[in-house]
């Protein structure tokens, strides 16, 4: 730790960190459930087909992983406390995290919720080696959040990922440049960025085992038999990683979706759903500063088909009446019998770009402020007193058994979306109880 007196370790050209907190989630539970220290925690959906979010190590022991249906993990731990999500609250540790490392070097760039790759190069001078920045990152996220975060210090970001990795929970590892390939070439192949079923089938029979094996086989073969990857893995074996640390990763897509309990056949509920999700992703884009110019919607049949349909605007939004007459337009469209049963509803919007450059046409008797200027006083006031506050007046459950169309997998919260007076128009949704939690897609947590 800073000031102690132990000896770090050589740390010269080891100017990448990879910071990673110790089971997200569940640390986050745990930190304010003390009682639960010591045991075993699982943090996930709990309807019957909510899936593993996050698991202490107690838990994982007894073979339940992230990514699990729960009806599993119940089956294997039994014992087990077992915790809906609170994915707002995440979400602000995460920024509190970030902010950390931020202080440390602009060159943040985050991978998901809990872990981010960091650029230290600069930093040295001020704080000292690329290890002691380490270990001061380790007690600010110690003593700021409660919780435990592992550090893995190497040359490279692919070194990096893997020393965190190999030094969890709550620890440090560096690989420093004269023992890189010392540390790399006992791992086994699938430790390689790029090595999946398919390239972990050809190296086996390729008797490929291990990493050094790969970097001992010559070049030419990987790239006969694998092709362009076969290149990627064996500069990988020899440790060879080029990519720097994008501090800023432009956003793609905004979006949120939803896996029901029981498969849905009613377009009353549907709609419903879309509207709740409508709102969460407009309420994303207005955090990011965005406005978006496509709409997309995903449905997913009880056969597991999945049909997307989108649509591209004629402006720029981030108002979820819009998003959600967009989306209603093209749930209609899909070419679904109108008895298709669902099992997953999701709402996305791409082609983001910053708002404070999106110009709207007004028509002649259009004004300039509304259901914009609405939408965000409804943020203000959910900022102000709490999540459930202001909710579309079709998303307020008028009667217990509403519940019984309850999604699972996350945590409760409000709809948010075109409000009370797109809500009374004729042919609106009646009120849903299910919740998702907008999103940044294609950057989940790690566990």
């Amino acid at each position: 730790m800073p000031g102690s007196d132990a000896p770090l370790p050589d740390d010269g050209g080891c100017r990448i960190l990879h910071v990673d907190m110790d089971a997200f989630y569940a640390s986050v539970e745990l930190r304010d459930r003390p009682d639960l220290a010591g045991k075993p925690v699982v943090v996930g959906g709990l309807g019957g087909r909510g899936v593993v979010l996050s698991a202490t190590y107690e838990a994982r022991a007894f073979g339940v992983r992230s990514a699990m249906p729960v009806g599993r993990a119940r089956r294997l731990c039994p014992q087990a406390v077992f915790i809906p999500p609170r994915h707002r609250l995440y979400a602000e540790v995460s920024r509190e995290v970030m902010a950390v490392f931020r202080a440390v070097t602009p060159d943040v760039e985050p991978l998901s919720l809990d872990e981010a790759f960091l650029d230290v190069s600069g930093a040295v001078r001020r704080l000292g080696t690329p290890a002691r920045i380490a270990e001061l990152i380790r007690a600010q996220v110690r003593e700021q959040q409660g919780i435990t975060c592992s550090v893995g210090v190497a040359p490279s970001k692919f070194v990096a990922k893997i020393a965190s990795a190999h030094c969890k929970p709550d620890g440090m590892l560096v690989v420093p440049v004269a023992g890189l390939l010392d540390f790399l070439h006992p791992l086994p192949a699938s430790a390689l960025w790029g090595v999946g079923e398919r390239a972990e089938e050809v190296l086996a029979r390729l008797g490929l085992r291990t990493v050094g094996d790969i970097a001992h086989v010559p070049l030419a073969t990987l790239q006969r038999e694998l092709g362009a990857a076969g290149e990627h893995l064996w500069w990988l074996a020899w440790g060879r990683d080029e990519r720097r640390v994008v501090p800023r990763r432009e956003e793609k897509s905004v979006g949120a979706e939803e896996t029901f309990d029981t498969d849905i056949d009613d377009p009353e509920v549907i709609r419903r759903e879309l509207l709740r999700l409508s709102g969460r992703t407009a309420r994303a884009l207005r955090a990011a500063g965005c406005t978006a110019r496509t709409i997309s919607v995903k449905l997913r049949l009880a056969s597991f088909k999945t049909i997307t349909r989108s649509r591209t605007l004629a402006e720029p939004t981030d108002v979820a009446r819009e998003i959600y007459a967009t989306a209603v337009a093209l749930y209609y469209g899909s070419g679904l019998d109108s008895r298709a049963r669902l099992r997953l509803v999701g709402v996305r919007a791409a082609g983001l770009r910053p708002a404070a450059a999106a110009t709207r046409q007004l028509a002649f008797d259009d004004r300039p402020t509304g259901w914009r200027d609405a939408e965000r006083a409804v943020d203000e006031i959910a900022r102000r007193f709490g999540s459930d506050a202001v909710r579309p007046a079709a998303l307020v459950p008028a009667d217990p058994a509403d519940r019984a169309d309850r999604p699972s997998g996350r945590e409760p919260g409000p709809g948010s979306g075109p409000g009370s007076g797109a809500a009374a128009d004729p042919g609106r949704p009646a009120p849903s109880t299910g919740h998702a939690e907008a999103r940044i897609l294609g950057n989940e947590p790690g566990m």
